[in-house]
């Protein structure tokens, strides 16, 4: 029987602390894009550079942070990048209040934002697995997509309150103060922060491969990283143009802005407190395609949303985009957090990124491309219908034959109907994360 994640206080520090954190970064999420439309009125194409340039890390960062990671204190990592990330708001916040505020400045503090964010990712969920069980994953997880939800409906509920009242300035200072906190939260974890293991010789290309090796030849993860990148691909369009939509096609305030995107983390709230319970009651290899299909046309709701009843639309198409990505982000990394030796989690962790994480600065450029080109709305059409059709990739596939997936690496690679019993009576399962405006694939 595993024990209770809520007496557990290692786990409920790292989760208080990130849940602070994520509020923090959920006002910026909303404070830095209505700077860029309200102030510097940007650009369709601008907007859709500054979403690319929050994630433009992981496409040259994710492999090399996976050994650097490896090699490193997880803790210690982390920490560092929220002490830098504090900095890095607090420039916008300064430049906001002297009026000297800049697209370049915002790209750059997006860009550098991205580096931290890569390594920070990385380490964490290479850092979880140290202070809880195996048997025990599944529920954390499960908690922290549930809080991110959570941290999401707070931090844009608040941002859009203090931007009426103290204005976009001050309020981007609540960002950089939330990281200061974070920082100091995960100093006060009482289990060992493990060293990392040294090898007579450390060959960085070598160990890079590994990382790859081990995801690539295995016989379910490939299969989970296809899906995953397409699922980023087009939510990335979708989110790259949500204030922008908001704001200039369906005619809300700011304040309301803020409202709209809190009220649509509620689908993914639902799903991280179903994701357990749904991953044993349908399968853990079912509930990876049912979740996509079965929820995931809602998102069609938001291109087809007007002036008037359409917030009402985007938010719930919004929300089953969330509730899919909660239900299959807690399956996907909480199954491979199992399967991977400790020594490798970090370059697993990495080299999974690399792919699903890396094609998301291409659909937030593409969505800002085509949204000047096509127009706003009709790029929503195509990227909501690309976001519902991604789940077909895993339903055309072994998984749809399959109950649960396996518990180690040794699965088949073959497509024969197979049933993997659930290890010690619970499912195998497995960003989170984030994006800006939004959830992603894990």
């Amino acid at each position: 029987m595993s024990g209770s994640l809520w007496r557990h206080r290692d786990f409920m520090v790292l989760w208080s602390g990130r849940t602070l954190s994520e509020v923090g970064d959920a006002v910026s999420l909303l404070v830095i894009p209505l700077l860029a439309v309200t102030v510097l009125d940007a650009s369709a194409v601008e907007v859709g550079i500054l979403s690319a340039t929050r994630m433009v890390a992981y496409v040259f960062l994710s492999l090399p942070a996976g050994v650097w990671v490896d090699r490193m204190r997880k803790r210690r990592v982390m920490v560092l990048c929220h002490l830098v990330r504090a900095g890095l708001v607090a420039t916008v916040a300064v430049g906001a209040w002297a009026g000297w505020i800049t697209m370049v400045q915002l790209w750059t503090v997006a860009l550098l934002s991205s580096v931290c964010t890569v390594l920070y990712e990385t380490a964490h969920q290479s850092f979880l697995p140290s202070i809880v069980r195996k048997d025990q994953l599944l529920d954390a997880n499960g908690k922290l997509a549930t809080t991110y939800s959570v941290s999401q409906i707070a931090g844009y509920g608040v941002g859009g309150a203090l931007v009426s009242v103290l204005g976009v300035a001050r309020t981007a200072g609540v960002d950089a103060l939330a990281y200061v906190l974070n920082a100091v939260s995960l100093l006060l974890i009482r289990g060992a922060d493990e060293p990392p293991v040294v090898t007579r010789r450390r060959d960085f290309r070598r160990e890079l491969g590994d990382g790859l090796s081990f995801v690539f030849r295995h016989p379910v993860m490939p299969r989970l990283v296809a899906a995953s990148a397409s699922f980023n691909l087009f939510s990335q369009m979708l989110f790259a143009l949500a204030v922008l939509y908001l704001v200039r096609d369906l005619r809300l305030s700011e304040s309301m802005v803020g409202v709209v995107m809190g009220l649509t983390t509620l689908g993914g709230i639902a799903g991280g407190l179903a994701s357990t319970r749904l991953a044993r009651l349908v399968g853990t290899a079912r509930i990876i395609w049912v979740a996509p299909l079965g929820i995931g046309w809602t998102v069609l709701l938001v291109p087809a949303a007007e002036p008037g009843w359409g917030p009402a639309a985007y938010t719930v198409g919004m929300a089953g985009m969330g509730m899919l990505f909660a239900i299959y982000n807690a399956a996907v990394v909480s199954y491979r957090q199992r399967v991977c030796p400790p020594e490798l989690l970090g370059r697993m962790t990495a080299s999974v990124r690399f792919v699903i994480f890396g094609v998301m600065p291409v659909g937030a450029l593409a969505g800002g491309l085509l949204g000047s080109w096509l127009g706003v709305r009709p790029t929503l059409w195509i990227a909501a219908a690309g976001v519902w059709a991604s789940g077909l990739l895993l339903y055309f596939s072994p998984l749809r034959r399959w109950r649960d997936l396996p518990d180690e690496a040794d699965a088949p690679t073959g497509g024969q109907p197979t049933s993997f019993p659930a290890p010690h009576g619970r499912s195998p399962v497995d960003p989170a994360g984030k994006a800006i405006g939004g959830v992603r694939g894990a």
